[in-house]
């Protein structure tokens, strides 16, 4: 009894018993105990192997995550024990990580386009006891993973059939009880391993608890809910990575934390997602990039639903276009919000912009600044110059510094990294590696990812801008901008544009930029092609621009000048 019930400290105390942990697999039990029969999960097509994954109640997740739960245990694996997945997003895999958080193991979800290098890096790293994937993984992964001793223990059939060697994951998870397992979980207990793009090094193992995810899952079923008139109507689609992303914790969570319903799509494309959402009565959908964002405005726009239900957006990586947020109000609740985030995966608590609070500010900036707001409740930001002075307390407005981070969102650290993650937390503050400033009304603005910042003929220039001047033009689907080397200006802003319209030249571009940016931040050449390097995330890598193009301006011609 004594072991149970600790009634003397104050203080150093663990509550890991069933009756008062944190612990992210317990969310759909506890549903079970208000709205068992209410659909919580959903699968778009494709984002599942089998119909019975098709869509879910709260008890049907509950019983599949503990049928997951009991078989890694019948096979062997103990609390920490590492769990690999190699998954795009799909039901199966989603509830795969509640049933591992339900006896302790953690995912450590793998990117499925990561290069062979990395995945054996990673698997060295994570060293998992298991290892379940997609079908339609890589023949040249699944053969380097069975060379290195960590096979393919169950296969996804979802676009192919089970790896050899490999079991059906329908098939083998149904032989298993659906009662739930009896486990200690701790919420200081990791929950998940999330690995960081690493583009300009191996990727990083980013330690997540139990704490960390309700903590963030809690902070954006706020933001996800306004305009609902209960918490439970939330409706939250995503088709973005919810396996190996960060997404998984902020932007398909909230719904299982608010008793909601969360609609998962395979793979991102606007115009599903937009079938999706109409189907569903969509509430919140993540949205990604701007010009993801704006790819699903127009699919909203040409499918003019007779039922206007969202009521939130959500967006970040850069500014969204005045006309995208106009188009989307058409379509929405009159108390829509699109919501800006700024933040990563070591520390999720973000900031928030609210481009319709904020009409006056966003209307006048337009999409020229990437206005990111303020810290979250959950979150303290400042902003630090190279020697580590405090800007925003020195009242230094409007020069541009590191970011960095206090929160109780927070990684844990870099797993069997002590050096990186010493490195993170230099000076007591979590060090982000973006630059940003503060405006004198205290808005905070992303400048870029230091990495992605151009310094051309001594001036430093942030790509981000250069961009959002490149999507306001109508000829412009997409544009990515990064500094080549080049013999007269060190780096010459160089972009990299997908055209709306065939007929839009570099002229016309290179005018318009010049229009609405300095002469020292205006392209000097205009690359275009047909398609630009991206995660599935929508993210562009740049690196990967960087790296083809490297020699661009070696056999170039007289380059546009700078003024």
């Amino acid at each position: 009894m004594e072991a149970l019930f600790d009634t003397e400290r104050l203080y150093d105390r663990r509550a890991d018993q069933r009756w008062n942990r944190v612990c992210v697999g317990d969310i759909t039990e506890r549903m079970t105990w208000s709205r068992p029969n209410e659909i919580a999960i959903v699968g778009w097509d494709g984002a599942y192997s089998d119909t019975k994954f098709s869509s879910l109640t709260w008890l049907q997740a509950d019983q599949l995550a503990n049928r997951i739960a009991n078989m890694l245990r019948a096979r062997g694996l103990k609390r920490g024990d590492r769990l690999m997945l190699i998954c795009e997003n799909s039901v199966e895999a989603y509830v795969t990580k509640l049933g591992a958080a339900k006896i302790g193991v953690v995912p450590a979800a793998l990117n499925p386009s990561f290069a062979l290098d990395v995945v054996r890096y990673l698997v060295d790293q994570v060293k998992p006891s298991f290892v379940i994937a997609d079908a339609n993984v890589r023949p040249e992964v699944t053969s380097l993973l069975g060379d290195i001793g960590t096979p393919v223990n169950l296969t996804i059939c979802i676009e192919g059939d089970a790896i050899p060697g490999s079991l059906d994951f329908a098939a083998e998870v149904d032989r298993h009880a659906s009662e739930e397992p009896t486990a200690t979980v701790h919420g200081d207990d990791i929950y998940e391993l999330l690995f960081t793009s690493g583009t300009t090094a191996m990727p990083k193992a980013v330690m997540l608890s139990h704490v960390y995810a309700y903590l963030a899952s809690h902070g954006f079923a706020l933001s996800c809910t306004r305009g609902l008139d209960q918490e439970s109507k939330l409706c939250l689609v995503t088709f973005l990575p919810i396996v190996y992303h960060i997404g998984d914790q902020i932007l398909s969570l909230p719904a299982l934390m608010s008793g909601g319903k969360l609609v998962i799509g395979r793979r991102p494309n606007a115009e599903s997602v937009v079938d999706a959402a109409i189907e569903h009565g969509a509430t919140a959908i993540w949205g990604g990039s701007p010009q993801s964002l704006k790819q699903i405005s127009l699919a909203l726009e040409a499918r003019a639903p007779q039922d206007k239900t969202l009521t939130a957006m959500l967006y970040g990586w850069g500014a969204v276009e005045p006309d995208v947020l106009r188009r989307l109000e058409s379509w929405s609740r009159p108390a829509f919000q699109l919501v800006g985030i700024f933040g990563q995966t070591e520390a999720i608590a973000c900031h928030r912009f609210w481009p319709v609070s904020e009409r006056a500010l966003y209307e006048a900036t337009g999409s020229s600044r990437n206005l990111v707001g303020v810290p979250s409740p959950l979150l303290a930001s400042t902003i630090q110059d190279a020697a580590g002075a405090d800007l925003i307390a020195a009242g230094r407005f409007n020069e541009a510094g590191e970011v960095v981070y206090r929160s109780p969102v927070m990684m844990a650290g870099y797993y069997r990294d002590p050096e990186a993650t010493a490195r993170a937390f230099a000076g007591g503050w979590f060090h982000s590696g973006d630059s940003c400033m503060i405006t004198e009304g205290g808005v905070r603005v992303m400048i870029d990812r230091y990495k992605d910042i151009i310094k051309s003929g001594g001036e430093n220039i942030s790509s981000m801008r250069v961009e959002a001047r490149l999507h306001a033009h109508p000829g412009v689907l997409k544009s990515a901008v990064v500094g080549l080397a080049h013999p007269r200006w060190d780096e010459a802003v160089t972009a990299f544009v997908v055209r709306a319209r065939p007929e839009v030249e570099e002229r016309e571009l290179l005018d318009w930029a010049r229009a609405g940016l300095a002469g020292f931040e205006t392209p000097k050449k205009i690359v275009f092609v047909e398609k630009l390097p991206e995660t599935v995330g929508g993210k562009i890598m740049k690196h990967k621009l960087r790296a083809d193009w490297a020699t661009l301006y070696g056999n170039s011609e007289t380059p546009v000048e700078q003024e």
